[in-house]
């Protein structure tokens, strides 16, 4: 009898965790190790039987012989950082706004995560559209110099373009994850401070922050690794351009592997990039973590 049993809860566990695990394993775990092979390689990304071994030499010339690489490099540390301050403060204030007693609230949070539902590319070239076109006409009719701009024509205009359109898509997701924060305070302790003689700042600093540090947490955890990993509104804004002063890491990694063939370099790329984000994440969850209290 008990054999049938555990042979029937083995069969249970392959039935319901089996797929998900096949799937795992073949979409995330054999690229992961091909690509860490591939990383110690030169090769092409076609021909399977001209994988050449080369060792740590892919390694080696990143870390001496490619400056575009960590040109990409600053500006994505850069821009992670600008977005992240921009999209948890956008978010922490637009929470505080819609967990007030406003009529319209939930018709607001329903507008404010919009953005979020839109695919990056799409919302990339709507908001091209937005900056070169639009700005241009809103400029052009008021006289007011801020829209004639050439927000996506310079380095640092670029920059600044690409972190507002990031927020926007953003802010919203992390505006909800921060409600349901805000929600689950006690009211007791806003109440008790209020009749200790508490104001509004005070009760915020005091009471708010520190009860919802887990949500902080996963905010900044989620911000940091999509702004690292910022992909495809690098490419339809900018391009990386001008020149290559707009150029992400996600972006440099793309061309050196599938525009300019090398894919061993580019692999190695990859594999650089992905333990220094772990890092970076598991470094700010740690520290945040520490931060959190109870009710």
């Amino acid at each position: 009898m008990s054999k049938r049993i555990k042979w029937s809860e083995w069969l249970q566990q392959t039935v319901f965790v089996g797929p998900g695990l096949a799937a795992f394993v073949l979409i995330v775990l054999a690229p992961f190790v091909m690509g860490f092979y591939y990383t110690f390689t030169e090769w092409n990304g076609m021909d399977l039987n001209h994988a050449k071994w080369v060792g740590f030499s892919n390694i080696s010339r990143i870390f001496g012989d490619d400056p575009r690489f960590w040109q990409a490099f600053w500006f994505t540390t850069k821009f992670t950082v600008a977005a992240v301050a921009f999209t948890n403060a956008t978010a922490f204030l637009l929470a505080l706004l819609l967990t007030s007693r406003l009529k319209t609230r939930s018709l607001l949070r329903t507008i404010f995560f919009l953005p979020n539902v839109i695919g990056g590319l799409l919302l990339g070239y709507i908001w091209y559209f937005i900056f070169v076109r639009g700005f241009r006409a809103v400029g052009e009719a008021t006289g007011i110099g801020f829209f004639n701009w050439q927000w996506l024509g310079t380095p640092n205009t670029g920059f600044w373009g690409i972190v507002i359109v990031f927020v926007w898509q953003t802010a919203g997701y992390m505006m909800i994850i921060y409600i349901a924060a805000m929600v689950g305070i006690p009211k007791e302790l806003a109440e008790a401070a209020k009749i200790d003689g508490a104001g509004k700042w005070q009760t915020l600093r005091s009471i708010v922050v520190p009860l919802i540090m887990p949500a902080i947490t996963i905010c900044l955890f989620l911000t940091t690794s999509n702004a690292f990993k910022m992909f495809d509104l690098n490419l339809s804004l900018t391009a990386g351009g001008p020149g290559n002063s707009t150029e992400s890491i996600a972006l440099n990694i793309y061309r050196e592997g599938l525009v300019n063939n090398r894919y061993g370099l580019g692999t190695a790329k990859a594999m650089i990039f992905f333990f220094g984000v772990a890092l970076i994440t598991i470094t700010q969850v740690w520290f945040t973590k520490k931060k959190e209290v109870e009710a």
